[in-house]
């Protein structure tokens, strides 16, 4: 029995291409890029860009379902007021969603 190892060709075939070896890797990177990697850094750009441009008065939703109005803002927390008297400090990346116009608040 002829065993042939790796790397090796049969006698008298023509040899494998390097790049045609290497083509099924590259096109599963590129598949992962373009599929899982790209949207992920364009989502992570948005919500940054969302947590940057919130202002005093807006409206948002914390990652807990606390609905509330930004009163103040620091660098890194924010104080909602969820309700007349009470008032909250949360992470300023606890804020998921804005609700400036939404009616459902006061």
């Amino acid at each position: 029995m002829n065993y042939l190892l790796m790397g090796q060709t049969a006698p008298g075939a023509a040899p494998a291409n390097p790049i045609m070896t290497f083509l099924p890797m590259i096109l599963v990177i590129v598949v992962f890029y373009f599929f899982m990697i790209r949207p992920q850094m364009k989502k992570q750009k948005e919500v940054t860009a969302f947590r940057n441009s919130l202002a005093k008065g807006d409206k948002v939703v914390t990652t807990g379902g606390i609905y509330g109005k930004i009163v103040e803002m620091k660098d890194n927390t924010v104080l909602l007021q969820v309700d007349d008297n009470v008032k909250i400090r949360v992470d300023k990346a606890a804020l998921v969603k804005d609700l400036s116009d939404a009616t459902a608040l006061k």
